[in-house]
C-alpha cells in the first residue's frame, strides 16, 4: 500500500500536466491519422522516452542547473517560437490549400490493414478536373461488343488519368517519412522551454518531496503517465482515420493546428 500511494500520485500528477492541447499532442494526432504504424510508433517512443529522461533528470537535481542558467531557456524559447510560427503558417496554408491528405489516409490505411471507405472514385476525380478520360483508347472487339471502348493497355474496370496520378503523388508527399516525423517531434519536444520547467523543475521538485524511498515510485508513476497518454493518443488516434478520409476534416484540423501552433509560438516569443 505504501508503494501504491506514491505510484498513483505520480501517475495522476503526470497526467494532469500532460493531458492538454499542445503542439506535441497536435502533431502526434496528425501522424496518427496519416502516417504508417511504424512512424506513429517511433513518434510515440520519442515523446515517452524524452519525458522519461527529463523527469529522471529532474529527480536527480538537473532542474537546479536549469534554474541557475536562465539564458539557456531564453535561447530555447526563441528557437522554439520560430519553429512553431513556421509550422503554424504551413498548417494555415494547408487549411486554405489542401494537398490531398484524404487520399493519403486511404492509401496508408490500406497498407496497414485498416478499412477506410473511399470517398471519391478515380473517374469522378478525373471528370471533376475536366479530364474526360483517354481520348485515343484502342478498341478491342470481343465478338459481342462487351469490350467496346476499352483500352488494350488498361485492365478491365480501371482507368488511369494524369489528374489521378498527380493527386496520388501529392498525397504521397503529404505523408511524412520516418526520419522527418522523428526530427519534427524531437524539435517540438526539446525546443519547448515549458517542457524543462514542467519536468525538470516542477516534477523533479515534487518527486523529491516524497522522501528518499518513495520518490522513485512517484517517478515511475509520472513516467507511466507519459507512456499511457502518448500511446493512447498515437494508436487510439488511428481510429479516426475514416473521419479524416474526408478533405473537409483535414481543412478544419489544419486550421485548428495553425491556431495552436501560432498561439504557442507568439506566446513563447513574448515570454509568456
Amino acid at each position: 500500500m505504501t508503494v501504491l500511494l506514491p505510484l498513483f500520485a505520480g501517475l495522476g500528477t503526470g497526467l494532469a500536466l500532460i493531458v492538454a492541447i499542445g503542439v506535441q499532442n497536435a502533431y502526434l494526432l496528425r501522424l496518427a491519422v496519416s502516417a504508417p504504424a511504424r512512424v506513429v510508433a517511433a513518434a510515440v517512443a520519442v515523446c515517452a522516452v524524452s519525458d522519461a529522461v527529463l523527469i529522471v533528470a529532474g529527480v536527480l537535481g538537473v532542474g537546479v542547473v536549469v534554474e541557475r542558467f536562465p539564458v539557456a531557456l531564453v535561447v530555447v524559447r526563441f528557437v522554439g517560437a520560430a519553429f512553431l510560427v513556421v509550422y503554424g503558417v504551413l498548417a494555415a496554408r494547408r487549411a486554405f490549400r489542401p494537398t490531398g491528405e484524404a487520399m493519403a489516409v486511404e492509401q496508408e490505411a490500406a497498407d496497414d490493414g485498416v478499412v477506410v471507405p473511399t470517398t471519391v472514385a478515380p473517374t469522378a476525380v478525373a471528370q471533376a478536373d475536366g479530364d474526360p478520360g483517354p481520348a485515343d483508347d484502342t478498341v478491342v472487339p470481343d465478338g459481342g461488343g462487351g469490350a467496346a471502348g476499352r483500352s488494350a493497355e488498361e485492365p478491365p474496370g480501371r482507368t488511369t488519368t494524369p489528374a489521378v496520378a498527380t493527386r496520388t503523388a501529392s498525397a504521397a508527399r503529404a505523408v511524412p517519412t520516418l526520419g522527418a516525423a522523428v526530427a519534427t517531434m524531437l524539435v517540438f519536444t526539446w525546443a519547448n522551454p515549458h517542457v524543462y520547467l514542467d519536468t525538470l523543475v516542477f516534477l523533479g521538485s515534487v518527486a523529491n518531496q516524497q522522501g528518499v524511498d518513495d520518490r522513485w515510485w512517484w517517478t515511475v508513476g509520472a513516467v507511466a503517465a507519459s507512456c499511457l497518454w502518448f500511446g493512447a493518443l498515437g494508436f487510439g488516434g488511428r481510429l479516426l482515420r475514416p473521419l479524416f478520409a474526408k478533405p473537409l476534416t483535414w481543412r478544419v484540423f489544419d486550421g485548428l493546428v495553425a491556431v495552436v501552433m501560432l498561439s504557442f509560438g507568439v506566446a513563447l516569443a513574448v515570454g509568456a
